[in-house]
């Protein structure tokens, strides 16, 4: 039997029995664990009294939702036309070699967990990379070991 991380409880007991309030159950523990495990899943459904077909459903439909072990830190590239242009195949090249992992990919001792995307939005600042919901733009592959290492 895993263990469920302490607050889990209480993020499900605050909607007990309210099956409307699915979505934002699995949000919050997203937010709480980086991911939802089976064990999770489980428990609210049963809590919320929503069958666990429906649970897995809206968790494997939204991508914000994670079934399998995320990083402390996310990672996230961008591939659009203006970033790769600019280097980012070599910015994502250099990610790589750092953290030991691929796109899709979690480190074993689970502190990084590496993305890419088609585009962030903030073209004139490419290459681009997005750590934690941090924006570092205009960075060379020189730059990247500093801003990982920066998340320790």
């Amino acid at each position: 039997m895993v263990q469920n991380p302490p607050k889990t409880d209480g993020i499900i007991g605050k909607y007990e029995g309210d099956g409307s309030a699915l979505i934002q159950v699995l949000l919050e523990l997203q937010r709480e664990n980086q991911w939802l495990s089976r064990d999770v899943l489980r428990m609210v459904s049963q809590r919320l009294g929503v069958p666990l077909i429906q649970v897995y459903h809206v968790a494997t439909f939204y991508k914000a939702f994670n079934l399998v072990p995320r990083g402390r830190h996310v990672v996230v590239v961008c591939l659009g036309t203006a970033c790769h242009v600019r280097g980012a195949p070599r910015l994502l090249d250099k990610v790589i070699e750092n953290l030991k992992i691929k796109p899709g990919e979690t480190s074993k001792d689970l502190r990084f967990s590496l993305d890419t995307v088609n585009c962030l939005g903030c073209c004139a600042l490419g290459p681009m990379i997005v750590v934690d919901g941090n924006y570092h733009g205009k960075i060379s592959s020189s730059q990247v070991e500093k801003i990982l290492s920066s998340y320790t």
